[in-house]
């Protein structure tokens, strides 16, 4: 429990962050209309692109022993990855409605 408090204490500057970072989140998504949903999700895919690029260097940079800072690295790979690949199949499905549908008879 002591290790967890030291933890803690040792990243609290991450932890505000991350705080902060879903505050705001729920904010903008909050303020958004529905219209402008698709454009703010792929703005949204390209944010995760960074995050996918930040994680990455954050793991890169860590110490094999900070648990703390591979799990938020690992955690911050994994929900971007679903983001994107979330992202990617919402807009194909959404850009297939757009798509004429083909006629029968070739035209």
């Amino acid at each position: 429990m002591e290790d967890l408090f030291t933890a803690i204490h040792t990243h609290i500057e991450f932890i505000y962050l991350l705080v902060f970072a879903v505050f705001l989140g729920m904010e903008v998504i909050s303020k958004v209309p529905t219209v402008l949903h698709t454009p703010l999700m792929s703005g949204a895919n390209a944010i995760s692109g960074v995050v996918i690029i930040g994680a990455i260097i954050l793991i890169r940079k860590a110490a094999p022993d900070d648990y703390a800072i591979l799990i938020m690295g690992f955690t911050g790979i994994t929900l971007a990855m679903i983001n994107v690949a979330g992202g990617f199949s919402v807009t194909n499905r959404m850009l297939e409605m757009f798509n004429k549908r083909k006629k029968k008879g070739g035209k």
